[in-house]
């Protein structure tokens, strides 16, 4: 970070929560190593956008954000002794940032009312439900549990594989319970609205127990999730997946947003589904519109958006059980298959691992897709308990 212009956009992106892993890393090291004073705002100034940061547009942010900025460098700078007859007390974002950090990840708990992350391992064979400040619930599919807020009401009915909230039942401010789906499993969920959403394996969903009016029913998603949306001209409906904004009023699409893949891709199967990117607000006459039978894809590393026409089913067949891979290179396929057999693959083939392949398959056992691999393309391998070696 060169510039201070590369620095506000930096740290605006930091306090709007849209910062990558490496970029958090980058202001906090920023943070550590600068003598901070005349370029950022107060602790207050940062608590109050904070503060407001929910029921804001994201061009909103960005002006309030500009104005403290300029406010900042204009006043000068200010002795922090209490006894001081200004008591405005200008202590450097480092400071101020790192005491409320920690370690730098806790700033979602302090500044954005988020619990901090509970470390989750996909690898595990347990679906758990984590609450608003934190605590966790063990889900299992073939069992029934209640789930209460921290006022013990119950807002939500687990039974075998899917988990329905109450549509009446829940505080009138927002709060959020997050659901997540270890290697090998799928589950379901229905949401206070109605909605109706199918959980691929390897997926995290954060969501609001009650959708509240006047607000649009917004969810966080990372892995693949199919959405069938209840209709609500008055509330759109916003899948947030890292930067790109998926927007509907009640419709039938595909998300999917894994780490590994460099296109977060949306397949419509009926109404409309509007995309573009989350520090954007919405415009119809701009942003991408997507018509039924067509995939849009969001580029991760120029934010671009492409579409295509393409054949749903293909796209949606893991709810049943399918399995497909158009154009995939063979160290994302085997990413896949761990995730979706929750196994261990080792590849000592290094020349597979950027080749490409297409492949369909139903509901068919890791012994068959590997079986397919060898009979087809000529991949050796070994199964022994989960772990496949690729020689």
């Amino acid at each position: 970070m060169n510039s201070n212009s590369e620095i506000k956009t930096l740290l605006q992106k930091f306090i709007l929560n849209q910062c990558t892993a490496e970029e958090i890393e980058q202001v906090i090291a920023y943070c550590r190593n600068t003598n901070l004073t005349e370029d950022f705002p107060t602790v207050e100034d940062v608590q109050k956008l904070l503060n407001e940061m929910p029921k804001m547009e994201a061009q909103k942010a960005d002006s309030i954000f500009n104005n403290i900025l300029a406010t900042a460098k204009e006043e000068t700078v200010i002795e922090l002794h209490p006894k001081k007859s200004n008591r405005r007390k200008y202590i450097s974002i480092a400071a101020s940032l790192l005491v409320l950090l920690g370690i730098g990840f806790a700033y979602k708990q302090v500044f954005l009312n988020k619990p901090a992350e509970v470390p989750f391992d996909f690898k595990s064979t347990d679906i758990v439900l984590q609450m608003e400040d934190g605590t966790v619930q063990i889900i299992s599919e073939n069992g029934k549990v209640k789930v209460q807020d921290k006022n013990g009401n119950i807002v939500g009915n687990q039974d075998g594989d899917k988990l329905v909230y109450e549509k009446e039942a829940g505080s009138d401010q927002l709060v959020y319970n997050t659901l997540k789906i270890p290697y090998g499993k799928k589950f379901r969920l229905e949401l206070s609205d109605g909605t109706m959403v199918h959980l691929n394996s390897g997926t995290t969903l954060r969501y609001p127990v009650k959708f509240i009016a006047g607000e649009n029913r917004q969810v966080f998603l990372d892995g693949e999730a199919f959405f069938d949306v209840a209709k609500d001209k008055k509330h759109p409906f916003i899948v947030n997946a890292d930067e790109l904004n998926v927007r509907v009023l009640g419709t039938h699409f595909n998300v999917s947003n894994y780490p590994e893949d460099a296109l977060t891709d949306v397949v419509l199967v009926e109404g409309s589904v509007g995309m573009y990117r989350s520090n954007e607000e919405f415009d119809a006459n701009k942003n991408t519109i997507l018509k039924p039978g067509y995939r849009g894809s969001f580029n991760k590393e120029n934010a671009s958006i492409f579409t295509k026409p393409v054949i749903t089913e293909i796209y949606t067949s893991w709810i049943n059980g399918g399995l497909t891979f158009r154009n995939m290179t063979f160290k994302n396929i085997i990413t896949k298959l761990e995730r979706r057999y929750n196994v261990t693959i080792i590849n000592k083939n290094e020349k597979l691992a950027n080749e490409k392949f297409n492949a369909s398959f139903k509901e068919e056992s890791i012994d068959n897709v590997m079986s397919y691999f060898n009979e087809i393309h000529g991949i050796n391998y070994t199964i022994k308990n989960n772990q496949i070696l690729i020689k």
